[in-house]
């Protein structure tokens, strides 16, 4: 399979000097799924946030055959999904359907044309009949795969997850994981769940100190790392 993502030595310091980032090398496959494991400040969350360019630090990451560059951004902004850990950070229009159709109308499509495409979007993840509701009135699992649907109408070719079971009750755990088992697309799913990690992909990088110490079977991973 071809690479989605392909990162060489790449490296992130902060303003106050702190390495958070020192020498990732990563690859990950179309439709491929992995988790991210490590402890806070490892730097996982650092290392998502480069690959749709939201932080450019040194050395070269590419999506899809594209290297995140200024140029590029655009169109690796529109295959690269980020789920955020709080989901109130994605949601913010009136009703559930126009946030999952606020991204498709704000890269030029038609009105009607991005609310079908949202419907779609919304169908894939059990959310449409909730599609005129006001976002701050779903439980935190609606929320949850509300964003997705967001993400997703936009079809991208890789969902990055941070920690996607946040707030989440163990039935909106469960609704997330079928629904995230069942997507084509490659996940990057970064969590402190191994149960949850499991549950989606049997293989694990681990971070530790801003490298990746280990990548292997989710459960020698955990094993190795006493998680």
């Amino acid at each position: 399979m071809n690479p989605i993502v392909s990162v060489r030595g790449l490296r992130y310091t902060w303003d106050d000097g702190t390495e958070a980032l020192r020498g990732i090398d990563f690859d990950l496959a179309e439709g491929q799924c992995i988790a991210l494991l490590g402890p806070n400040g490892s730097g996982k969350t650092t290392f998502a946030l480069h690959l749709n360019g939201i932080l450019k630090g040194s050395g070269t990451v590419v999506i899809d055959g594209l290297p995140v560059e200024e140029r590029n951004l655009r169109e690796i902004r529109q295959r690269v999904g980020l789920v955020f850990q709080d989901s109130d950070n994605q949601l913010f229009m009136p009703t559930v359907l126009e946030d999952v159709a606020f991204g498709l109308l704000t890269s030029g499509m038609d009105r009607e044309q991005a609310e079908t495409r949202a419907r779609e979007a919304l169908a894939e993840t059990g959310m449409l009949h909730k599609e005129n509701r006001a976002p701050w009135h779903l439980s935190a699992g609606e929320k949850k795969r509300t964003a997705i649907a967001g993400i997703l109408a936009m079809t991208p070719k890789l969902l990055v997850l941070d920690e996607p079971t946040t707030f989440l009750d163990p039935p909106g755990q469960r609704e997330l994981v079928q629904l995230l088992a069942r997507l084509p697309q490659a996940r990057i799913i970064i969590t402190h769940d191994v149960q949850f990690a499991r549950l989606l992909t049997q293989e694990a990088a681990f971070f530790q100190d801003g490298v990746i110490a280990a990548r292997g079977h989710v459960d020698d991973i955990a094993a190795h790392f006493g998680w």
